[in-house]
């Protein structure tokens, strides 16, 4: 049986190719074709769709997406979270921004943990 990454990864390389389409009538019956023309038709294989999926990279009040402008996004990922990725190619800006966290944590018997606060300084990164 095949591994659930391998299938994963199958699916992911076919989500990738997959081709959008439009139904056409051709005389009787209806067929599937490519609604770019320089694309090639598709094999019962291939994974196709008939509706793209909605652009969140821009406010759209129809579906309900804010945009991903002022988004926190992580500068050195490759994955949906990153900057790259996440912004659209419209870049980002980094701001320096003071962070508390609990910190020299102590645990004493019985029981409780007392701690310190401590502050540092971080760079957010946000879309453009």
């Amino acid at each position: 049986m095949t591994t659930f990454r391998e299938v994963g990864n199958i699916l992911k390389e076919k989500f990738d190719g997959a081709t959008e389409v439009r139904l056409q009538k051709k005389k009787s019956s209806q067929a599937l074709v490519p609604v770019n023309p320089q694309f090639k038709h598709h094999t019962d294989s291939d994974l196709v769709y008939l509706v793209a999926s909605p652009d969140f990279c821009e406010p759209d009040s129809k579906t309900g997406s804010l945009g991903t402008a002022g988004r926190v996004c992580n500068k050195t990922s490759k994955a949906i979270d990153g900057c790259d990725l996440m912004c659209c190619g419209r870049g980002f800006e980094t701001r320096k921004v003071t962070v508390t966290e609990r910190c020299m944590c102590k645990f004493f018997w019985c029981c409780y943990v007392r701690c310190k606060n401590c502050e540092r300084i971080v760079d957010e990164h946000y879309c453009k």
